[in-house]
């Protein structure tokens, strides 16, 4: 009689149930590693964005807070501007935190925070 046996069946779909499970798990990573990847670059583009709109401004910004929605790429982001004051009067820290909305019913998640210094303009 030619074949396999019952035990060497077995461990060979064990053997391939192994690989299927590792191969699917690395699968997952790396989507996972893209997704938080692409989040933080388009994260990091808002806040740039955000930052250069000030740099670009002709007027000083005032010391100010605010909260934004953004339809950005295909996702929807929160972005979060603070403008405070420093110890020298002629200088404004600027925090940007950028969030990004998992879906339409969902509190947003941080994805990137950015904080810059701006001179008033000579």
């Amino acid at each position: 009689m030619k074949g396999f046996t019952l035990i060497e069946v077995l461990v060979a779909l064990l053997v391939f149930g192994l690989i299927g499970t590792a191969a699917a798990q690395v699968g997952s990573q790396y989507i996972t590693s893209y997704e938080r990847v692409r989040d933080k670059t388009l994260a990091l583009w808002i806040a740039d964005n955000r930052m250069n709109e000030f740099r670009l401004a002709d007027t000083f910004p005032d010391i100010s807070e605010s909260t934004e929605d953004l339809d950005f790429g295909q996702y929807r982001w929160q972005v979060h501007t603070s403008v405070k004051g420093t110890a020298e009067p002629t200088i404004r820290r600027i925090d940007i935190t950028i969030s990004k909305y998992p879906d339409e019913r969902s509190d947003p998640i941080n994805a990137h925070a950015l904080s810059g210094f701006i001179g008033e303009p000579q």
